[in-house]
């Protein structure tokens, strides 16, 4: 195996690949990546036995076909180290040793035969649907929030994927929730699009965002019950689904929450920030005092003292008391593309719905605490 390849665009599809790989496993292949340089491209693979990530990458120059595996980490770093805009010529000098040379630098990199490395079956049946890589970032990114990180719960960490059916329009919808809290969103997909429901693990969604962030085009994709695939650009992310069954969500979203309560987005957001300065762990809840025209935030900490702020807001219903987790309601007005923020209340132990009126189809659900 030899050839020659531009290093900006060897360090890019190295970047998308390299996130994919476990730092410490057992298996010593898993740490390394798979080259195969055929037909004037190569193809680059990494996998950690849950997902696989592959892409084809064109060359400058093919001179000799061939495959191996080499260090992720190492060739990765390499390759950043070395100037921009330079070529990177590889020769496979041996079946265990790859040539660098770029410029005045070289390398031998110790290698591991491909034969054992694991590749999955990539044949999907379903059909493809494709979807906009802007609005797929925006789905996950406005449900990532709610991600149980509670290992016992297995089917809650990660984002429940499926299809739902509103007034004659058909909708791919992901949710996510830790039982603290939880956050919905949706995208319109053709009425025609088969979809099977099910639970992407958070490795993949990090990963799939990382990719999506870098994309402009169309995203494909399939699934069985048991894998689902993304096809982005020249690369391909193939990964297996969380095996468990996600709870009724549907029962805990709140529909007769008629306290209305409106706050300019940024006020709320850099207020909640300065009274919860106090906190240091942000353990301690964070209070509201709801009246009609303003809202007091305080939190008081044991150890280190107490901070309140009144702010501006609209309030339709009489004063009430209520207090939440502030790490919750700060990663909420995050995702919120308005410039207030709308929360519909019932009592200060019911949960609340928080909407965003520049998004009809996201909401995200919170419980009080009690304090």
């Amino acid at each position: 195996m030899e050839f020659t390849i531009s290093r900006n665009t060897f360090l890019k599809s190295l970047s998308h690949a390299y996130g994919i790989i476990e730092k410490k496993t057992t298996l010593p292949i898993l740490s390394n990546i798979l080259i195969e340089a055929k037909d004037s491209k190569i193809r680059i693979t990494a996998t950690d036995l849950d997902i696989i990530y592959t892409e084809e990458i064109p060359l400058q120059e093919l001179k000799k076909e061939g495959s191996t595996t080499t260090s992720a980490s190492i060739i990765y770093d390499i390759l950043r180290k070395l100037e921009p805009n330079t070529k990177v010529e590889l020769f496979l000098q041996s079946a265990n040793k790859l040539k660098l040379v770029s410029g005045n630098s070289k390398f031998n990199l110790l290698c591991l035969s491909p034969d054992n490395f694991p590749l999955s079956d990539e044949d999907i049946k379903q059909k493809t649907f494709e979807v906009s890589s802007k609005k797929m970032l925006k789905l996950l990114n406005k449900t990532k929030i709610s991600i149980s990180n509670d290992e016992t719960r297995h089917y809650l960490n990660g984002i429940y994927l499926h299809k739902i059916n509103i007034e004659n329009k058909s909708f791919l919808s992901s949710v996510a929730t830790d039982s603290h809290r939880l956050s919905s969103s949706r995208l319109e997909i053709d009425s025609n699009t088969d979809f099977e429901s099910i639970i992407l693990p958070k490795k993949t969604i990090f990963q799939l965002i990382s990719l999506l962030e870098q994309s402009t085009s169309a995203i494909k994709i399939s699934n069985n019950k048991s894998k689902i695939k993304f096809e982005i650009d020249s690369g391909v992310l193939i990964s297996k689904v969380i095996d468990g069954r996600f709870p009724d969500y549907s029962k805990v979203v709140p529909i007769d929450n008629v306290k209305i309560l409106q706050i300019k987005l940024n006020e709320f957001k850099n207020s909640i920030e300065r009274v919860t300065t106090v906190s240091s762990d942000r353990k301690e809840g964070l209070k509201m005092n709801i009246s009609k025209d303003f809202l007091q935030l305080s939190v008081n900490s044991p150890n280190s003292g107490e901070g309140i702020e009144s702010i501006n807001a609209i309030f339709n219903s009489d004063d009430m008391d209520i207090s939440f987790n502030s790490r919750y309601l700060i990663d909420i007005a995050s995702q919120i593309e308005n410039d207030l923020i709308i929360i519909n209340l019932k009592d200060a132990a019911s949960p609340v719905l928080i909407k965003d009126m520049s998004d009809k189809n996201s909401f995200h659900v919170v419980m009080p605490m009690k304090i």
